[in-house]
């Protein structure tokens, strides 16, 4: 018999996923231009990553569990769709140019605010209305969603769990190999 005692739940591995996507938002400004693209890099491939597994695993559970939770999911894909568009702006920039810090900036206002909604509404309500063991087991999937999700931000992409179930980890494949061959960071 397995106990989920001491496992984390998704709760946990999502929390986790937004203090370090937000330290390093932070870093980036005072960081060189080098440093500046290989971390933004990096944060553009986590929160991709992260999003994928959330629109996964976590919406559905939202959308059943929550009672405002149709409405929830939806504001979360407005903003998982404006940080799609400020990562694709911050790729397309130099990490020297003046903009970069800008868009950088756009980025970790609507990351603010999202974490903000989920951590003090969203999360809160699915730790008391979905069983632990079932938060332990989405934990897991969301683990697994997040090794084979996209790296980078395809702003025209659907946001949705069969899109991603389906089509998902081909487009994650191909922006791995595309990360391996620019000598993109990726952090995995």
């Amino acid at each position: 018999m397995t106990t989920t005692a001491g496992q984390q739940d998704v709760v946990d591995v999502l929390t986790t996923d937004h203090r370090e996507a937000l330290s390093l938002v932070e870093q980036i400004p005072t960081a060189d231009p080098e440093s500046r693209r290989d971390m933004a890099d990096t944060i553009i491939a986590e929160l991709m990553r992260h999003s994928v597994a959330e629109e996964m695993y976590v919406y559905p559970a939202m959308r059943e569990h929550l009672p405002d939770g149709e409405a929830a999911v939806q504001h979360d894909i407005e903003e998982h769709q404006e940080l799609e568009e400020a990562m694709k702006g911050l790729e397309s920039l130099d990490s020297a140019d003046p903009r970069f810090l800008e868009v950088l900036g756009q980025l970790e206002a609507v990351l603010r605010d999202h974490v903000q909604d989920e951590e003090t509404e969203q999360f809160p309500q699915l730790r008391a209305r979905v069983p632990r063991e079932q938060l332990v087991e989405m934990a897991a999937k969301v683990e697994t969603a997040k090794k084979v999700a996209p790296t980078r931000p395809h702003p025209g992409a659907p946001h949705s769990e069969l899109f991603h179930k389906l089509a998902g980890p081909g487009v994650g494949m191909v922006d791995r190999l595309r990360d391996r061959l620019t000598g993109r960071s990726d952090n995995t």
